[in-house]
């Protein structure tokens, strides 16, 4: 049962830190969700549950804000309407679900301002815990189950790892429901004034708060995963999947580890500033029940002084009347060295011997029946402070028995000190500050609106008492149990260190309230540097999966382009020989011929065969033919312009379109490469020659009537003698030349 107790205590110490996660992991999911939807659904239902996230996150942090600082009607006003937002865009999503999985949900505008005038009526009944709790029953519990049937919908059209996750996504939002929508702040309403917040905590030991956060824990993180999945999907490179699996472990090590850090640093800065806190609030204290010391201690001394002087005890034992204005003398002095308001002389039965001012029958009947009295009457020295509901005053009553020789008691000598000067010493203190009864009634304050009001919440039994007590009595308890020393209270809506001293030889206590700010901005400092190394941490991994990705896909796009390129080519070129094939030729011969019917420009066409390339299959081999034509082809297109094209025509024949030159040119062109070709040897062939067909392209020609006398020039190259070069015109004259034969 301690072990609970002290885990529980530690728990609700440690809100804020558990506010500041709640709070992350919402925004984290609100982040991974706008991801989704814009790798997904531009546009999409996974917006509003985006904005769900960064609205809850958001109102986590001002909750976490509402523990430092006064928490004021408008704030906790604000921060039920940033609730109320969540729950509606987490409504949005679900609706929105719903249409694309071909169900009929309600019209979105009737349904939210139904709800948003709900919650308004919550707030004018019974005020912002009501509005909150309406909120939470209302929208926040079925719009998290609606989310959860979202999400199984889900997984039955995912697969693998995304199913899984999609179906603890589920069960991840259905538990928040219970937890935000079921579980709520004490409401003046049923289930809401039994089954709460307080409830929970008192029943488990843990803040509900911590079963949210680490909901949303998992929320956040099964969500991530899922978008993980799906990045994997579409990049579809498995070297990015094994870099994102690693990336995700590595991100989680590295954040736990820094929310862990963080954690104990904050709880090292809180308990830095609160031992500070503590240290001064022992010294206040020390130094405000000295005040109250000092004061009772003249009294106490004095009373007995004045109930042992020999002068006193004459006055009980019937002396004389010198013997009674030596006890009034020593009567006045005794009250005038103490600083008392009134002093007086009584005997055993509560008879007034003497007083040093004249007092009503009333007063000394009540001075009979009172605890210090009883008190000296049983032989010992009497303390009381009481308050009186006639004037409204504070005082200290001082008692000591006056013995005779024989050692009993003949009378009782008291002193009746106001507390009026104290109570002008208090109000100099900056610091909150109270003297309470055993009961906890204020009745000294620098605080004036304190004044008679229980501190804490009064026995049923004894309230009639003390209502008739001090007459006017705020019984509004300002804490939800009795004050101990060194406690944390939330005090008027402020965590604050209360300490508590009792007055010596009395129940009466002084209590001080030590406003615990400087903790909150010692943990704020804690809690700022933790989110400053989790960002760090996130946008270093995200960054470098950003850049990964991106350079996957630029290599997957420079893939592609090599891809087409080689397609391009391999299209136009011939596998051979590595010239252009008949299909590129043909495309350029298209092009050429009209530039040039278009521009009037020169144009010729050259076409040329090997000669007798059968013997040299039928000798030597088809390899040994096929090294003849790379190797011919190499010798051509080191003699020829980079304007020509060079293309094999097919088997042994090739053609050179010849852009710029006219009929005369293109011939002198072919003549040298036919000597340069006839110059030329070959491995295993030797030598070889070739036959060269030219044509210029004339006004009416066509592509195929240009390479139709171009083939024409080639043959009659052929039928007469081979090795030569004959030009063919438009008027189909003839121009030959060959070789001189050695």
């Amino acid at each position: 049962m301690a072990l609970r107790e002290t885990i529980a205590t530690f728990l609700a110490a440690q809100l804020d830190f558990i506010f500041f996660l709640y709070g992350l992991a919402f925004l984290f999911l609100g982040t991974v969700c706008f991801a989704v939807g814009r790798m997904r659904e531009p546009g999409s239902a996974w917006k509003p549950l985006g904005l769900f996230g960064f609205f809850h996150g958001a109102g986590e942090w001002l909750d976490l804000s509402a523990l430092g600082v006064t928490d004021t009607a408008t704030f906790a006003l604000i921060r039920t309407m940033a609730m109320t937002a969540s729950f509606l865009f987490l409504l949005e999503f679900a609706r929105q679900k719903a249409i694309r999985f071909g169900l009929k949900p309600l019209e979105g505008p009737p349904l939210y301002t139904a709800l948003i005038l709900m919650v308004m009526l919550g707030g004018i009944v019974g005020g912002v815990p009501m509005a909150g709790a309406y909120a939470r029953y209302g929208i926040g519990f079925f719009a998290a189950v609606a989310a959860a049937s979202v999400f199984v919908a889900h997984a039955r059209g995912f697969s693998g790892t995304a199913r899984g996750l999609a179906l603890v996504t589920a069960a991840g939002f259905a538990l928040y429901g219970v937890a935000a929508g079921a579980v709520v702040p004490a409401a003046p309403f049923w289930p809401a004034s039994v089954f709460n917040q307080a409830w929970f905590f008192q029943v488990t030991g843990i803040p509900i708060q911590l079963v949210r956060g680490l909901l949303a824990c998992v929320l956040a993180l099964s969500v991530w995963m899922i978008w993980g999945q799906l990045l994997i999907a579409e990049i579809s490179s498995e070297r990015y999947a094994a870099y994102l699996r690693r990336q995700f472990v590595w991100t989680l090590a590295a954040i736990m580890t820094f929310l862990a850090c963080g954690w104990v640093l904050t709880d090292f800065l809180g308990a830095a500033y609160k031992r500070d806190i503590q240290k001064q609030a022992q010294g206040d204290i020390n130094l405000i029940a000295s005040r109250f010391a000092g004061e009772a201690a003249i009294v106490n001394g004095t009373v007995k002084a004045l109930a042992e002087s020999p002068s006193v005890l004459p006055l009980l034992t019937g002396g004389s009347g010198q013997d009674e204005r030596r006890a009034r003398t020593v009567l006045d002095l005794g009250v005038e060295a103490s600083g008392a308001r009134f002093g007086a002389i009584l005997d055993i039965s509560g008879t007034l011997v003497a007083a040093s001012d004249p007092v009503d029958a009333a007063d000394v009947s009540k001075w009979s029946a009172a605890p210090w009295f009883q008190k000296a009457l049983a032989g010992q020295a009497g303390y009381h402070f009481a308050f009186d509901p006639a004037d409204r005053g504070r005082y200290y009553y001082a008692s000591y028995p006056v013995r005779r020789d024989d050692g009993s008691i003949a009378g009782v000598a008291f002193l009746q000190k106001s507390l009026d000067r104290l109570d002008a010493d208090l109000r100099l203190f900056v610091r909150p500050n109270f003297f309470v009864n055993p009961d906890g009634i204020v009745v000294l304050t620098n605080r004036p609106d304190m004044m008679l009001r229980a501190l804490w919440p009064l026995p049923a039994e004894a309230r009639s008492t003390l209502i008739r007590q001090f007459g006017t009595l705020d019984d509004r308890a300002v804490v939800e149990r009795e004050i101990k020393d060194g406690s944390w209270v939330l005090f008027n809506g402020e965590r604050d260190l209360v300490r508590r001293s009792s007055i010596e030889h009395s129940q009466w206590s002084v209590i001080l309230a030590m406003p615990g700010a400087r903790i909150y901005a010692g943990r704020m400092l804690g809690i700022v540097a933790t989110l400053l190394m989790t960002l760090m941490v996130l946008i270093y991994f995200f960054g470098r999966e950003y850049g990964i990705r991106d350079r996957i896909q630029m290599n997957k796009r420079v893939e592609l382009q090599e891809l087409a390129q080689n397609l391009r080519l391999r299209a136009t070129t011939d596998p051979l020989t590595g010239l252009y094939n008949r299909a590129k030729f043909d495309e350029s011969l298209a092009s050429e011929t009209a530039r040039s019917e278009r521009y009037k420009t020169p144009l010729a066409l050259i076409m040329y065969d090997v000669d007798h390339f059968k013997q040299v299959n039928d000798v030597h081999g088809h390899q040994t033919g096929d090294d003849v034509l790379v190797r011919l082809s190499e010798i051509v297109f080191e003699c020829i312009r980079t304007t020509d094209l060079l293309a094999r025509w097919g088997g042994e024949e090739f053609v050179i379109l010849a852009p710029g030159l006219d009929g005369e040119a293109a011939y002198q062109a072919a003549e040298k490469l036919r000597a340069a070709i006839e110059q030329a040897t070959f491995s295993v062939a030797g030598k070889i020659t070739c036959s060269f067909g030219v044509a210029e392209f004339s006004e009416g020609d066509s592509a195929a009537t240009l390479v139709a006398r171009a083939d024409d020039a080639l043959y009659r190259a052929k039928m007469r003698g081979r090795n030569r070069t004959e030009l063919v015109s438009r008027s189909d004259s003839i121009r030959g030349g060959m070789a001189s034969v050695a």
